[in-house]
């Protein structure tokens, strides 16, 4: 088991900037692959970005590419979502998940709980 907590997530102007985090207990954090997802209303949980165990290999979703930037800190069961230059349809839950397979795979096991992020026009 896995167990993942998102947080950073808030109400920033567009324009603005969030750094989400996703912080992982249980099994060797450095094992999975962590993907990063995101919900807005009405509308179907979209991939943004996955990078793997090691760090070393990266997927972006072509719209996110260039203002959204994954990282992860395995000494510190962590991985990271930076998001810059926010427009408003930027605003969704965001969420964070685990994954045995490479960063291509859509197959995640476990989740965290989302967190919120709106930004204002």
């Amino acid at each position: 088991q896995v167990q993942l907590v998102e947080s950073g997530g808030g109400l920033v102007q567009a324009g603005g900037s969030l750094r989400l985090s996703c912080a992982a207990s249980g099994r060797t954090f450095s094992y999975y692959t962590m993907g990063w997802f995101r919900q807005a209303p009405g509308k179907v949980r979209e991939l943004i970005t996955a990078i793997s165990g090691s760090g070393g290999n990266i997927y972006y979703a072509g719209s996110m590419r260039g203002r959204f930037t994954v990282s992860r800190d395995n000494a510190k069961n962590t991985a990271y979502l930076q998001l810059n230059s926010l427009e408003p349809e930027d605003t969704a839950v965001y969420y964070c998940a685990a994954s045995p397979f490479s960063p291509g795979s859509r197959k995640y096991d476990y989740w965290g709980q989302g967190t919120q992020v709106t930004v204002s026009s």
